[in-house]
């Protein structure tokens, strides 16, 4: 029986191939980006071409973090896709305290200049207190929020020296699974923390006026 990777690495001769597949594992399966500089399928234009190749009949795509670090997310159109489906691996719940570490860890930083580029790497922790205090969700829902989300790799525990010094317990930082987001889910992601933060800012209402309108729910033939 042939797979998709026999398909796709068969005209690699074995080195390549092997280059491939190591380069695969690692982006898949690593928690953090690779440097391109340790695999060749990543270093090398031709070679990761072939990775580029076997990871779209994955539904995955190669992911340029930074100028010299990669990983792997879902194709554009395969996220559009489950989005539609309303497929998601998180609750309401994880969601909301994700956008609340999010906006201010990175948004609001960035609005003040203090976190550039469209990344949402940030030196910029935020309490459970913080999230506390500005969400409706009890408190005993968002530690254990917190908890999956650290699981998934969508938050991560900000280190003691990136701690402020009246923080009392852990402050959280985006996690190094938003790494994985493509250009396109970035900005679909920034998006949605305006509308979260700032409903009725001029941004906002551009935003908003950019998207296609929503389509009436279908409705059964009269009898």
């Amino acid at each position: 029986m042939t797979t998709v990777f026999d398909s796709a690495l068969a005209e690699l001769n074995e080195r390549h191939r092997d280059e491939v597949l190591a380069a695969f594992a690692a982006l898949e399966h690593g928690r953090e980006p690779v440097a391109e500089a340790q695999l060749l399928a990543l270093r090398d234009a031709t070679v990761r071409r072939d990775l580029q190749r076997l990871l779209y009949r994955l539904g995955r795509t190669l992911v340029r973090v930074g100028s010299t670090h990669w990983t792997s997310g879902f194709r554009d159109d395969v996220t559009e896709q489950l989005a539609a489906e309303g497929a998601t691996a998180q609750s309401r719940t994880d969601r909301a305290v994700l956008v609340l570490v999010l906006v201010h860890s990175v948004a609001i930083p960035r609005s003040q200049g203090l976190v550039s580029g469209d990344s949402w790497t940030s030196a910029h922790p935020t309490s459970v207190d913080e999230l506390t205090r500005y969400t409706q969700l009890p408190r005993g829902e968002i530690r254990p929020a917190l908890q999956r989300l650290r699981a998934a790799g969508l938050v991560q525990i900000a280190p003691p020296r990136g701690r402020s010094a009246v923080v009392d317990g852990p402050a959280y930082l985006p996690g190094p699974a938003l790494h994985r987001l493509t250009k396109a889910a970035r900005e679909r992601l920034e998006h949605e923390l305006i509308l979260a933060a700032a409903p009725d800012s001029p941004l906002a209402a551009a935003i908003r006026a950019r998207r296609p309108p929503e389509r009436p729910p279908e409705r059964n033939g009269d009898t």
